[in-house]
């Protein structure tokens, strides 16, 4: 690019030899026209005042701000101007300047006649765009900016090979049909733009298809494991029946109630039947073996029987009481007291109880309307030795003392530390036979009280309530080691 003289000195780099800043290292020094004097006669005396004011405008002492020339001034004149004297052009040409692209990185420093040349081939200096693209481009970056950046540069598609300007190819770019993309369901294929759409609906992993079978969506990777767990995909029947196929569900059904081919035990197998085999030979086999059948039920029969009778005793020997201590409660008490009024004998029983685990075994009962002496007016208390377990390990006869406490509910006793109550106590008397080891059948009675507490105390004190009354019946604890 050819610059006018005004151009290429407006700014210009001095070094410091010249520089009238002492203190910088370098200065720019604008070289500026100097308006002349309103049309001065061309003679000596105004040849010197006009030297006389450009060593006043030159002078470093001098106002920063110069007179600017007047417009359209050809350049010869501004050169006149600039320069009122050869000298005075000699010395500023043969100044010592630096490249104005110093910033940029240029090294080139010379005298300033050789500005223009220089400038002329400097790498920093910008340059028209030869493709006409309106850039000024410096030119050490012009290569780049043909190849990449300018808008009007021809350039081909690396996917298309179609040649496109610059800017087209960048409005091209992202729409090329033939640039390999990745897969927009993120299957991971990468495919020609062009042909995403074919991809998706045809060849894509991720792709959604239905189950034939159940109608549910699946991706086309997955179908194929599903349709190995699909409860409605048809497969035919294991045993091979004439029958089938089946839905995966209901083959379960299929084989448990129809297949004919199904080897299936007796109906009697847990009576102790081992017939084995196909569905369709069941039903004859049962015909031809009724009685044996029976026979192995009626055997079954007892088995469970026995069964059944052990877990009864080991639920009993769950539930009893080995403390030596029993608390009865009578439930219902105004219904068996009238029933034991209208029946003679009427004896209430309570659970079995144990004086310890190795220990004797005892049962109390009650008359409600009294026994012996008691009757009509008294309630009866008795307790009575059973035949025990460990009778053969035990002392005899039975001699712990027992004591019969009936409870007044909802109060406390005088010392404030229980229920109060009636209670009455015993020591068994070595002789008395009701203590002695008991046969298989022991003592109908026992012993006990038969006016132990009486029905008009009943009705006056709190024994009774929601017609509910408790008896305890305690052995003397230190003796509950008989052994």
């Amino acid at each position: 690019m050819v610059r006018s003289l005004s151009q290429w000195t407006k700014t210009l780099s001095f070094p410091a030899r010249i520089s009238p800043n002492r203190n910088s290292k370098d200065c720019n020094v604008n070289v500026l026209p100097i308006t002349p004097p309103p049309a001065p006669p061309r003679n000596k005396s105004t040849s010197t005042s006009s030297s006389s004011t450009m060593s006043s405008t030159s002078s470093p002492s001098s106002s920063s701000s110069s007179p600017t020339p007047p417009p359209n001034v050809p350049i010869t004149e501004i050169s006149q101007i600039i320069y009122p004297d050869p000298e005075s052009e000699k010395a500023i040409m043969g100044s010592l300047v630096f490249c104005i692209h110093h910033k940029q990185g240029c090294k080139w420093s010379d005298e300033l006649r050789k500005l223009k040349a220089h400038l002329n081939t400097c790498k920093h200096d910008a340059i028209q765009c030869p493709n006409k693209c309106g850039s000024q481009i410096p030119r050490v970056m012009m290569t780049d900016h043909l190849a990449f950046t300018c808008i009007l540069r021809r350039a081909i598609c690396e996917f298309c090979n179609v040649e496109f300007t610059g800017i087209g190819l960048e409005e091209h770019a992202g729409t090329c049909s033939s640039e390999p993309i990745y897969c927009e369901s993120k299957c991971g294929t990468r495919v020609l733009r062009g042909r995403m759409s074919i991809h998706r609906a045809k060849d894509c992993a991720k792709r959604l298809r239905r189950c034939p079978h159940c109608g549910r969506e699946f991706c086309a990777d997955t179908l194929a494991a599903h349709g190995a767990t699909c409860p409605r995909s048809p497969i035919p029947c294991p045993q091979r029946c004439d029958a089938g196929p089946f839905a995966r569900a209901d083959l379960d059904a299929h084989l448990r109630d129809e297949c004919k081919a199904l080897t299936v035990p007796c109906t009697f197998k847990e009576a102790g039947c081992r017939f084995k085999g196909p569905r369709h030979l069941l039903e004859a086999h049962l015909e031809a073996n009724t009685s044996a059948h029976l026979s192995l039920m009626v055997a079954l029969s007892g088995r469970q029987g026995q069964q059944i009778n052990m877990l009864k005793s080991a639920m009993a020997k769950l539930s009893t009481n080995y403390t030596g201590t029993l608390l009865w409660k009578i439930t219902d008490w105004s219904v068996k007291m009238q029933e034991a009024k209208t029946k003679d004998g009427l004896e209430l029983v309570s659970p079995p109880f144990y004086t310890s685990q190795y220990g004797y075994k005892l049962q109390a009962s009650m008359f409600l309307n009294g026994n012996g002496p008691g009757e009509g007016t008294h309630v009866s208390v008795y307790i009575k030795v059973l035949p025990g377990e460990y009778d053969a390990l035990l002392k005899w006869p039975f001699s712990h003392s027992v004591t019969f406490t009936l409870f007044e509910q909802g109060t406390l006793g005088s010392g404030g530390g229980g229920q109060g109550g009636v209670a009455e106590s015993f020591v068994p008397d070595p002789t008395w036979e009701n203590f002695q080891r008991p046969s298989t059948e022991p003592d109908a009675l026992g012993f006990g009280f038969p006016r132990f507490v009486s029905h008009e105390l009943l009705n006056r004190r709190p024994f009774v309530r929601d017609d509910t009354v408790f008896l305890r019946v305690k052995v003397d604890p230190s003796k509950i080691v008989a052994v």
